[in-house]
């Protein structure tokens, strides 16, 4: 490790120290560990850096072991580690040519799990008994994960090449699916069924080339909004086709057309010269601006070729207070880009428990009625029943029933699995 950059180091050396206080045979960490013990391997000595899901998947085994408030300390820790590797990784020789040639993987990943949505979504719906039935929802909730995490991935490459300026053909992420890695929360995994169903390896920690076998069935659609979030995890996930930009319709400001044109214009003009951080300063100034411009943005960066800044665009959105990031999303939606809206949503639930809940909490007091259920809503399926139980904690009276509310929608499942999280943290007899 002493050929390593420091910053490459310094993170290899934290995540050798996350990995040690774990059970190496249980939780997610075990899963990665059986699932690619190389890729693992070359993420602790430094070699590569493992995508920020991985990383987060962890921290909720230390969640587990530690407490979530300990393991909520140690994320902002370990995030800007893991930036600081990656960007000292991507400023060594070959990184976009790397980068584009994940994406690309990722890509192919992402349509294989859309197609193996479609097949199992079929297969479910023909189960003739119990056991059948419960053999596709197993294996869905797998292939939910894959693309889940592969659409982070595709959003955290695509923020990581547009820091390297222009990006070259092919390689930008789709607009559709564009989150950050740092923000998916899968749920702790669960056990699996009494007879273990056997399922081939998909892929490792660091992307070489994973074996895509592909159907020749038509793609089929991302999983359903309503899909609570799958419990597999593994490093290589799944990937999907970039969806065709919907167009968007007439904005109520007549200003709002020639905004977006002329910072798109002005973005380009950064990306073409090499000044990644002036062009970085656009788009956080994009994100701060109006909710009915992201439709508009996501059309235009697509139609000049700057598909990754659209990805970081969304990324820099995710830290807006939560009433403008449910106005986003609403805008997104109502634009026809429905995937980018939930998208949004969930990497905007990275919140700790408790200073998400106090915010829900100001909102309903507003009469926000609207942005608390989709807000809730959007945590509920995205983060685990303990940290939905835990925001509401500054004020059960309130925000147990509307928590319960939202887990109702969910499933039956996770209707119970919050009662019992909050039973557990004493929030209130049921």
């Amino acid at each position: 490790m002493g050929q390593l950059p420091d910053r490459v180091r310094d993170f290899a050396t934290y995540l050798q120290g996350l990995n040690a206080r774990l059970d190496q045979r249980a939780g997610w960490c075990g899963v990665f560990w059986q699932r690619d013990p190389e890729g693992m391997r070359a993420c602790l000595d430094g070699s590569e850096v493992p995508p920020w899901d991985v990383v987060e998947a962890l921290l909720k085994d230390l969640a587990s072991a530690t407490g979530t408030e300990h393991a909520e300390r140690e994320a902002a820790r370990a995030r800007a580690l893991h930036r600081a590797s990656a960007r000292a990784h991507d400023a060594g020789p070959g990184a976009r040519a790397l980068l584009a040639d994940r994406m690309d993987v990722m890509v192919r990943e992402r349509r294989y799990a859309e197609r193996r949505l479609r097949e199992l979504g079929a297969r479910l719906d023909s189960a003739v008994d119990e056991e059948a039935a419960d053999a596709a929802r197993f294996d869905l909730a797998w292939v939910r994960d894959d693309h889940e995490r592969a659409t982070a991935r595709i959003a955290e490459l695509g923020a990581r090449l547009a820091e390297l300026g222009p990006t070259p053909a092919g390689a930008t992420a789709g607009p559709e699916g564009s989150v950050p890695g740092a923000r998916p929360s899968p749920s702790a995994p669960r056990p699996a069924p009494a007879k273990e169903r056997k399922r081939r390896p998909r892929g490792s920690a660091r992307f070489a080339g994973m074996p895509v076998d592909e159907p020749e069935s038509g793609a089929a659609p991302a999983p359903a909004p309503g899909a609570a979030t799958p419990t597999g995890a593994r490093f290589a996930g799944a990937a999907a086709e970039q969806e065709a930009a919907a167009p968007a319709p007439p904005p109520a400001d007549a200003t709002a057309q020639p905004d977006v044109s002329a910072t798109v214009t002005l973005l380009a003009r950064h990306r073409a010269e090499g000044r990644s951080g002036e062009a970085h300063m656009v788009l956080v100034d994009a994100a701060a601006g109006p909710a009915a411009h992201f439709p508009l943005f996501a059309v235009e960066l697509t139609r000049s070729g700057l598909g990754a800044d659209w990805a970081t665009l969304l990324w820099e959105a995710a830290s807006l207070p939560l009433d403008r990031l449910v106005a986003a999303a609403d805008a997104l939606v109502a634009a026809g880009r429905t995937g980018d809206g939930q998208q949004l949503l969930r990497q905007g639930m990275g919140s700790p428990p408790a200073e998400f809940g106090a915010a829900v909490h100001r909102l309903d007091e507003e009469g926000r009625h609207h942005e608390v259920r989709t807000l809730l809503d959007a945590y509920v399926r995205g983060r685990t029943p303990e940290e939905a139980a835990h925001t509401a904690r500054g004020a059960p009276d309130r925000l147990v029933p509307l928590l319960l509310d939202a887990a109702g929608r969910v499933s039956e499942d996770r209707y119970w699995d919050v009662v019992h999280a909050l039973r557990v943290a004493g929030l209130g007899p049921f």
